[in-house]
């Protein structure tokens, strides 16, 4: 009896020893027809962001993207709170961590090569004194969103500083946080340095001031016990993106545009935004009812135009809201350039015209860009722009490459070889990315349109709560 007991103890060691093992085991390396890549992420400007037409953009996601399609298999996100993503890290339900994380202090999970390198600041009001030196910091409140590694690197320091009090803050998203500084509910919030040229789009009255941390690795953790083989791919395509342009593009995507504005542009906006904007807002949203653009979208581009003034003339005699020619007023049929409704309506379905001119394998965001470079300068010189961009070998369908390429035809060397002649396509340049960041803007503070089905049944649009989401994929 005594023996059978111990046999049948022995057995139930056994069998929880070996389920204990199978749990540190990996996942099994993703192939098309049986396993995802597994990517674990929490949600956040750089990282992970829900679209309101419901797909997904981000940095981190479009690698993620990028390497998941490289392996040619498809993703499933695991997508949790910041504050509980620590606890979710030493688990083995994922093959790769990607939300701007730095190395784990003990080295315990193994990580990528550095994708990119960041530093934590603190920032504060313009209005404030600004502070020099961490000493500063006794008996001062700083706020943190919880779970990050700013919060991780204040606790550190609130050891040495007397008096350092930090607030972790789980409700909203960081630029919330941010707008609350800017309002002065808080007085300092620390971030991830590569937030603040994002962040001075939506509150312009913020100054950094004290760096809280060296300059650290942002990388991709692998897991306690990763896939071998999944762990070597993932370790080459985060050296190759750094080499072959991938990482350059998408950074071009989510921060190229942001530091065009100054302070007393965006300022000048978001008051704008409170004074002229309910005037124009049902022509905007009607305009999108008929043309499928984002009504905010051509908000932005009516503001970039004529900072909404519907008598708006140019030397030129471009003129109106959506400042047109006037052989497009006739293409278009326009009857009064000057009335804020047809100009808006005219403006749109150009936009469309001209993104319909486009070849089909240019896809969004870029489709969208080039066809407002075009709405600046003109079909005929992109279209030259583009003949350049072939003969230079870049990619005439990549508005990376023809931010670099538009500029090109101010200069005697390509433009005197061009039927279409000498045209400012720099200045289409910049206009397109000042209305990225006021179409940004307005996303942050304008209400989406419903769908139509929503609008008959009297429903009304979600709140748009980050930064460029509709145009992001």
């Amino acid at each position: 009896m005594h023996l059978i007991k111990r046999l049948l103890l022995l057995g139930i060691a056994i069998f929880l020893a070996a389920c204990g093992e199978s749990a540190r085991m990996p996942l099994p390396f993703p192939t098309p027809a049986q396993h995802d890549l597994v990517v674990l992420t929490t949600p956040g400007p750089l990282t992970y962001i829900s679209e309101e037409n419901g797909s997904v953009s981000g940095l981190e996601h479009d690698l993620a993207e990028a390497f998941a399609q490289e392996l040619g298999v498809a993703v499933k996100y695991l997508v949790v709170p910041p504050e509980e993503l620590a606890t979710r890290l030493t688990g083995g339900d994922y093959h790769i961590a990607a939300a701007w994380l730095s190395p784990q202090p003990d080295n315990a999970i193994q990580a990528t090569p550095a994708i990119f390198q960041t530093r934590d600041i603190l920032v504060q009001r313009e209005a404030s004194l600004p502070l020099n030196k961490p000493e500063q910091l006794a008996d001062k409140t700083v706020h943190a969103m919880a779970g990050s590694r700013q919060a991780a690197n204040l606790q550190a320091l609130a050891k040495t500083i007397p008096g350092l009090t930090i607030v972790e803050v789980k409700e909203n998203d960081i630029l919330d946080l941010l707008e609350s500084l800017g309002e002065g509910e808080v007085n300092y919030v620390a971030i991830d340095e590569s937030l603040v040229d994002i962040a001075n789009q939506f509150v312009p009255n913020l100054r950094t001031s004290l760096m809280l941390s060296e300059e650290q690795a942002i990388l991709w953790l692998l897991g306690p016990h990763p896939n071998a083989e999944l762990a070597a791919r993932a370790s080459a395509f985060a050296e190759r993106v750094q080499l072959d342009g991938t990482l350059a593009r998408l950074e071009d995507r989510y921060f190229g545009h942001v530091r065009r504005l100054n302070q007393a542009d965006v300022v000048k906006f978001l008051g704008q935004i409170e004074t002229t904007l309910p005037k124009l807002r049902k022509f905007f949203q009607a305009a999108e009812t008929i043309s499928g653009i984002d009504w905010r979208l051509i908000a932005a581009v009516a503001y970039h135009e004529s900072h909404w003034d519907a008598n708006a003339t140019s030397p030129t005699n471009v003129r109106g809201i959506m400042m047109l020619t006037e052989e497009t007023a006739d293409r278009l049929k326009v009857s009064n350039r000057l009335d804020p409704r047809e100009s808006i309506l005219a403006g749109a379905r150009y936009i469309n015209l001209l993104k319909d001119t486009l070849p089909d394998e240019v896809r969004e965001p870029d489709r969208t860009w080039l066809a407002l470079a075009a709405y600046n300068i003109g079909p005929g010189h992109f279209n030259a722009a583009r003949t350049i961009a072939k003969q230079l070998k870049a990619d005439p369908n990549a508005w990376y490459e023809m931010k670099r390429i538009l500029p090109l035809l101010a200069k005697p060397k390509y433009y005197e070889r061009l039927k279409s002649g000498r045209a400012r396509g720099g200045e289409a340049v910049i206009l397109v990315e000042n209305i990225r960041s006021y179409y940004d803007i307005l996303v942050r503070h304008e209400d989406a349109l419903p769908p139509i089905s929503a609008r008959t049944e009297g429903k009304t649009g979600a709140q748009g709560s980050s930064p460029g989401l509709k145009l992001r994929r």
